[in-house]
């Protein structure tokens, strides 16, 4: 049996096509589900609706999926080994890869981090357990979602599923803030130990995922900034010392960055280099570019992706006794360069999610978030505002998964406008007709 291709619920592939690789059986079931649909809908930095230049979580997976398969192509001719099977997680597809890219936003509610962020309020505060978009990914991959023929599901490769998981923990272990939910835990552990998985370690298609991930926030996101405004390209903008201070406190607060060795650097320093570096280049860009701002900004991200991606490598990792991909320099992991990329996802998040004005539409997306919460999160009144389908859903399934958790699925599913919409019908008492479909 190919351990890659195999299938928990089909494992003699009975339920589809044999004309079709079963990567290719992969992307249509995914592609072709309303949760992917729904990213068109859903906020990746500005609110989704808030212009048709911006990008959504659609755009943002569709961006990250192109960068992933490019790199797990040059890497499949680059490293020889990677050809030889000499284990199911040592093997790059760039298929896969790009499935894998597709899904993993999957499981962002509405109104991006913020609404991630309050439902896991909402949910550890009334009942102790989490809501954690990675591990939602694997609700709606082998749960909420369903292909044809499957009650449950969409029952992808095990190289998809585990391409995704990035987080290859149980958030059942005590102190885990991102890994899988208790309840597909099982099901993934299980292929993990199939295919003999290091504990802890990521296969290199999900890194590759993660990275390039990476590479699209702090490119394409910044892209966005800079026609919104939010990042000006001037002089004034980058030397300003609140700037440079904001950016330098989140590297420092930012407890997921220890892998890169901040520590033995001057923090400021490399921050006050890469904005220079990345204000200077702007300026010859702009320059070659007849200082026209919508091709410059278009070059410059080209520029940065393409030197990202093109330092993408793999190495040792003696630690764990596994490989690593990262970014690579003469055959060692490129500390600085990995800095550099983390300076400008900072320069993002500093720059447009902590800006006022967004700040107030995340407010005002907490406070739909936490009424529509109060609406259905009562058994006994909820299930009479709840589309029938999701009360015959829960009915079906009520010994393994509690209501507060189809309720927390229901929510997370939102659209951005739909959760609006909702809201507005629920507390403003108009919006819509009854006869219009859920």
């Amino acid at each position: 049996m190919n351990v890659r291709k195999f299938r928990l619920l089909d494992m003699d592939n009975m339920q589809s096509s044999e004309e079709r690789d079963e990567y290719e059986k992969d992307y249509a079931r995914l592609i072709q589900t309303p949760a992917f649909r729904r990213l068109q809908g859903k906020s990746q930095v500005f609110g989704a609706g808030t212009g048709d230049y911006y990008r959504t979580r659609l755009t943002h997976s569709l961006e990250v999926s192109q960068i992933a398969r490019e790199v797990a192509r040059r890497l499949g001719k680059t490293y020889t080994f990677l050809s030889a099977n000499q284990h199911p997680g040592l093997v790059l597809q760039p298929e896969v890869v790009e499935i894998a890219a597709l899904a993993h936003d999957l499981g962002h509610p509405p109104f991006g981090h913020k609404g991630e962020e309050v439902l896991n309020s909402l949910l550890m505060e009334e009942h102790n357990i989490p809501y954690e978009g990675n591990a939602q990914n694997y609700r709606i991959l082998m749960f909420l979602e369903k292909r044809a023929g499957s009650e449950s599901g969409l029952d992808l490769t095990a190289a998809t599923l585990l391409a995704i998981n990035k987080y290859p923990f149980s958030l059942g272990e005590a102190g885990r803030l991102k890994g899988v939910y208790t309840s597909e835990w099982g099901a993934i552990d299980s292929l993990r130990r199939a295919w003999e998985m290091p504990i802890g370690c990521a296969t290199l298609e999900a890194q590759l995922m993660d990275l390039c991930d990476d590479i699209a926030y702090s490119t394409h996101d910044i892209e966005d900034g800079i026609r919104a405004g939010k990042i000006q390209m001037t002089s004034v903008f980058f030397e300003d010392e609140r700037l440079i201070r904001a950016v330098v406190q989140e590297i420092e607060n930012d407890e997921g960055n220890a892998a890169m060795d901040w520590g033995s650097i001057d923090i400021r320093n490399k921050v006050i280099k890469v904005l220079e570096h990345y204000l200077s280049q702007w300026q010859a860009v702009y320059t070659q570019c007849d200082r026209e701002a919508s091709r410059a900004r278009r070059e410059m991200k080209a520029r940065w992706v393409s030197r990202f991606a093109n330092h993408v490598g793999i190495i040792d990792d003696p630690a764990n006794g596994w490989k690593k991909i990262t970014f690579v320099r003469d055959g060692t992991h490129d500390l600085d360069l990995h800095r550099t990329m983390e300076v400008l996802k900072k320069l993002a998040w500093v720059t447009m999610i902590q800006d006022f004005r967004v700040q107030r539409l995340q407010k005002g997306s907490e406070i739909i978030i936490r009424r529509l919460w109060e609406s259905f999160k009562e058994h006994a009144t909820g299930r009479y505002i709840l589309p029938p389908d999701w009360i015959e859903s829960y009915e079906r399934h009520r010994e393994k998964w509690p209501w507060e958790r189809l309720v927390a699925d229901y929510i997370a599913g939102m659209t951005d406008s739909y959760a609006e919409k909702l809201y507005a019908e629920l507390y403003a008492g108009k919006s819509g007709t009854i006869y219009e479909r859920d």
